[in-house]
């Protein structure tokens, strides 16, 4: 008599923990379209969330411009995580973000990198050698007409007297980490990428920096869109937060706050 009433016991908390459990399972995730050169931290930082909270964050991952259109055409984004100000700007004017939401979240640096064996030496300085450098290959970025990181590149090699020298020899790519691939790879020589970028990899290395005089301050802003569920607030609060700063601090990202 003593085992049954422990068994009904037994069960009876068994089955009392089930909504709850059905009610995370239901729980409808929280869609963040993100630049691509935040993919490995906002990834971290996802699954913390989730583990603090239960509810689940499910990313879009790819350039700025790109993720900005789609937002634009419909695609149901809750948080837009931009790498430049531009694209947010974008969103605003159109009324397709919460504008009261908006934050400057984080910095970065522009670099010139090179495949990790390479011997290729640069100090970056006004009409420095980078066409030499690039021999027969080209220089791989963003594209400079929409790509966050392409227009920063394109903005600093202006600034610095060489981008008619290299602005044929590029390879245009769809985001910084594409770009990164392409270097990655060997398949040129040379990128520009976010420092970030080539923290996280490897198989390259970084040649220099770029000085912050000769582009605009590279900023990450965030914001909810117009058509975010209510509960994607607490999510940008939580990147916001300590555990966001610890986490982007990691990755080598300034926070701004």
């Amino acid at each position: 008599m003593r085992k049954l009433l422990s068994s009904c016991v037994i069960l009876c908390l068994s089955l009392a923990s089930l909504p709850s459990l059905a009610a995370d399972a239901d729980t409808p995730p929280i869609t963040v379209f993100a630049a691509a050169s935040l993919t490995n931290v906002l990834q971290e930082l996802g699954d913390g969330y989730t583990k603090q909270t239960s509810t689940p964050i499910r990313f879009s991952f790819a350039a700025s411009s790109a993720l900005a259109r789609q937002i634009e055409n419909g695609a149901p984004a809750d948080i837009f995580f931009s790498a430049d100000l531009e694209w947010m700007d974008y969103l605003q004017s159109r009324h397709l973000i919460q504008r009261d939401t908006r934050h400057d979240v984080l910095g970065n640096r522009l670099v010139l990198i090179a495949p990790v064996d390479s011997k290729v030496t640069l100090k970056i300085e006004p009409h420095f050698a980078i066409a030499a450098a690039l021999g027969k290959g080209r220089l791989a970025t963003g594209d400079p007409d929409a790509v966050p990181v392409g227009r920063y590149a394109r903005a600093a090699l202006t600034a610095l007297g060489v981008w008619n020298e290299v602005s044929e020899r590029m390879v245009r790519a769809d985001s910084v980490r594409s770009a990164l691939a392409f270097v990655d790879r060997g398949e040129a020589p040379l990128g520009i990428v976010y420092e970030t970028d080539a923290l996280i990899d490897k198989q390259v290395r970084v040649v220099d920096v770029f000085p912050d005089k000769t582009h605009l301050p590279i900023v990450y802003p965030i914001a909810l869109t117009s058509a975010a569920k209510s509960d994607a607030a607490g999510f940008v609060a939580y990147v916001r937060g300590p555990a966001g700063e610890m986490a982007f601090k990691a990755y080598g990202f300034t926070p701004l706050q």
